[in-house]
């Protein structure tokens, strides 16, 4: 299993990271600097900074990478984020074909039919799930109890923190989703711990 040093303590890939002020992560940067990479640089024409603001789908591509070590170990897993805010909560390190963000991320899903995004955990951000098309069954679970919605075209569902989700594509078609996260750079979600998930590398 993979580890990271964090405040100079071997921590597993699969566990969340808490410290006497709750979570953390020291390879987010602090806000301040997350703040001062959105600000217009003395040398940037104001044109130049909004464009930097614009995201085109035609400048962009779906990543079927992002989520390969899933799909490598089951294909039903298969699917491809194309960011537009931010890099998301994949864990892709960088992305510099995105818009600088301080607050969330934004990303678009799709999930071909039949196919599956696995039981994973948020405990810093709250999730969206937006469905621009297709059908998708949301599994909600806390501590034994356990919600299901069946969301179509137009519907959305926030996930809190610290709730399980996975996201299955009932329909016959690829489904696609917004995804949205309420943190800059949200820390890498973890798997339950009886899931095969959580004792694969990244």
């Amino acid at each position: 299993m993979s580890t990271s040093h964090i405040d100079n303590k071997q921590v597993a890939a699969n566990q969340a990271v808490f410290n006497e002020v709750g979570l953390m992560d020291a390879r987010i940067p602090s806000e301040t600097s997350i703040q001062r990479s959105m600000l217009r640089q003395t040398d940037q024409s104001f044109s130049d900074w909004m464009k930097s603001r614009i995201a085109l789908k035609s400048t962009r591509q779906y990543d079927w990478d992002a989520l390969k070590f899933q799909a490598d170990f089951d294909p039903k897993y298969r699917r491809a984020q194309m960011r537009y805010v931010g890099t998301g909560g994949t864990g892709v390190g960088k992305d510099q074909n995105t818009v600088p963000t301080a607050h969330f991320t934004f990303s678009t899903m799709l999930i071909p039919a039949g196919n599956i995004g696995p039981s994973h955990i948020h405990y810093d951000v709250e999730e969206i799930f937006f469905v621009m098309r297709g059908s998708m069954k949301v599994i909600c679970e806390k501590e034994g109890e356990r919600f299901e919605a069946i969301l179509g075209e137009r519907d959305l569902i926030s996930v809190p923190p610290g709730v399980y989700r996975e996201e299955h594509n009932i329909g016959d078609e690829d489904a696609l989703m917004c995804v949205m996260l309420g943190s800059p750079q949200p820390i890498t979600p973890t798997y339950p711990p009886d899931s095969p998930l959580a004792k694969i590398k990244r």
